[in-house]
């Protein structure tokens, strides 16, 4: 059996995120000054979001135009359907942010791309709406996934710190230290299978409480 193009992964779970470590090394003098490199492409990210929905950051990501979610939420629960335009969009979307963050949290050195897959990796299967989602659950998905809130805001302070304390060793010794780069890579990982189920959509299976793939 082949996989869709969306979905390439070891694990059963229907979203994936993985970060390409490489041998660690990291370009000091653009990780010395990411935070004023990354403003241009964070603007263009920030143009495609819906700024009434700025709460999402709970979750680590900016959601799209309220309106089409509103669709997408309509369309699952009238017609028992998912899109495939809807969901090419929201895919793109998200690969796009994943890349921006990466590049913030100094994941990569690579400056994030408009449309190309780079060394960050976000796949998300297709669902088959009549036979794996639940027509009314879009309507509670966003509260059963307050455990996840809870305890990914912590995570993310501590994604926060860690970042920083990655930030001064790629100053020092050019390197990414990788048990650092694994614990954000895995943060990054858990908001985006939270973001999938609670917000995209794109699956009713719950998302697991693990940092690993």
């Amino acid at each position: 059996m082949t996989l869709p193009d969306e979905v390439r992964m070891n694990d059963d779970y229907p979203v994936q995120f993985s970060v390409e470590y490489g041998d660690g090394s990291r370009n000091r003098l653009t990780a010395l000054f990411r935070w004023i490199l990354v403003l241009p492409v964070l603007v263009v990210y920030a143009l495609l979001t819906d700024p009434s929905y700025s709460e999402s950051w709970v979750t680590g990501t900016v959601p799209y135009s309220s309106l089409l979610m509103l669709v997408l939420v309509l369309v699952i629960l009238f017609r028992v359907k998912y899109p495939r335009w809807i969901f090419d969009f929201l895919l793109a979307f998200e690969r796009f942010g994943a890349r921006v963050f990466a590049y913030a949290l100094l994941l990569v050195d690579e400056y994030p791309s408009i449309d190309e897959e780079q060394n960050v990796r976000l796949d998300i299967a297709y669902p088959d709406a009549d036979a794996e989602l639940n027509r009314f659950l879009p309507l509670v998905k966003w509260f059963l996934a307050i455990p996840h809130y809870i305890i990914l805001i912590p995570l993310g302070l501590c994604a926060a710190v860690v970042t920083l304390i990655a930030w001064i060793a790629i100053i020092i010794t050019g390197r990414y230290p990788e048990g650092l780069f694994r614990f954000v890579v895995g943060v990054s990982r858990w908001s985006c299978r939270v973001v999938a189920y609670a917000f995209l959509l794109t699956t009713d299976r719950y998302p697991p409480f693990r940092l690993d793939p």
